[in-house]
């Protein structure tokens, strides 16, 4: 089960506060909102953690973050709440024999998902890795660009966030702006991170994102269902990562996250580990799965087979 030290819990002995006057004259102070910033940016900055809000204040937050967007964006924005269903933990499958490298599941994440797209930031890597060689990721290569894919003598490695049982991310966070949710997934209160990275250091997949610039999002290309845990546009001096689709998976039991919609070969599993019959127990009863890093123990809920 999921580690249940103080640190993941909001009541903590580091506070938000005390971190970010630590942190001041450092790193920290990139999450600092400018002196000129609005009133609205600031009660954003001084608000309650994620899962101290009461229902009130979570609607009050969710009104006023809807607003900032459609101000932002010049159309209507929806920010849910849904929370974790009961009797659910969400896991993933990923067939390798099948996947043939040509990141449709990257850029459906970016239209889903609402990342930057200059910068870019991409919670889906894809890296090219030579057939014999076996899983060596110092080996891999993150930048392959043939004419088509798949290529002989290759295959394909996707990497995200594995979503894992024990997260070393979340021990690291030194103000519990991230943590396990009852369902698996490893969430993110974007207006709780301050910016520091620690979890991006600790995380052993490279599945973290840093903000350093304001997202810049077309207008037209913006996914306006989101989600307050997911898919909402991030702010500057924030980590971000893959959340399974958040706003989809709780919302709509038993939709896919779109990388599985989109993968052109069915490469990509999904579903509840906690029911004997669906495709995710058949995979791991009947499948000779792997998942990656297996020694640090921090039990991914992403698991990595061959069917052929």
């Amino acid at each position: 089960m999921a580690d249940q030290s103080p640190c993941d819990q909001p009541g903590g002995k580091l506070t938000r506060r005390k971190a970010l006057k630590g942190l001041a004259t450092g790193i920290g102070v990139l999450a600092l909102p400018a002196p000129q910033a609005s009133a609205s940016v600031w009660d954003a900055f001084f608000q309650r953690h994620f899962r101290e809000l009461g229902q009130d204040d979570l609607k009050r937050v969710l009104a006023r973050l809807e607003t900032a967007y459609r101000q932002e964006y010049g159309r209507p924005v929806t920010v849910k709440a849904t929370p974790p269903i009961d009797g659910v933990r969400f896991g993933y499958g990923l067939d390798l024999s099948r996947c043939i490298g040509c990141r449709r599941c990257v850029y459906a994440c970016v239209a889903e998902n609402n990342p930057s797209r200059q910068p870019q930031i991409h919670w889906i890597r894809v890296v090219r890795l030579r057939k014999g060689k076996g899983i060596d990721l110092d080996q891999a290569e993150h930048y392959y660009n043939p004419p088509q894919v798949p290529e002989d003598g290759h295959f394909y490695l996707p990497v995200q966030c594995q979503q894992c049982e024990r997260p070393s991310c979340t021990r690291a966070c030194p103000v519990q702006a991230t943590w396990l949710e009852p369902d698996g997934i490893v969430a993110i209160d974007y207006n709780w991170c301050i910016g520091c990275r620690y979890c991006m250091a600790a995380c052993p997949y490279g599945a973290r994102h840093f903000n350093w610039e304001k997202a810049a999002i077309p207008a037209g290309e913006l996914n306006p269902d989101t989600h307050y845990l997911g898919n909402r546009p991030r702010p500057v001096g924030v980590v971000e990562k893959c959340t399974f689709c958040i706003q989809r998976t709780r919302e709509q039991p038993g939709r896919y996250p779109a990388c599985v919609e989109a993968c052109p070969v069915g490469a990509r599993k999904f579903g509840n580990l906690l029911d004997p019959k669906g495709e995710i127990s058949h995979l791991l009863a009947n499948k000779r799965v792997f998942i990656l890093k297996q020694e640090l123990n921090t039990q991914p809920k992403f698991f990595y087979f061959f069917a052929n």
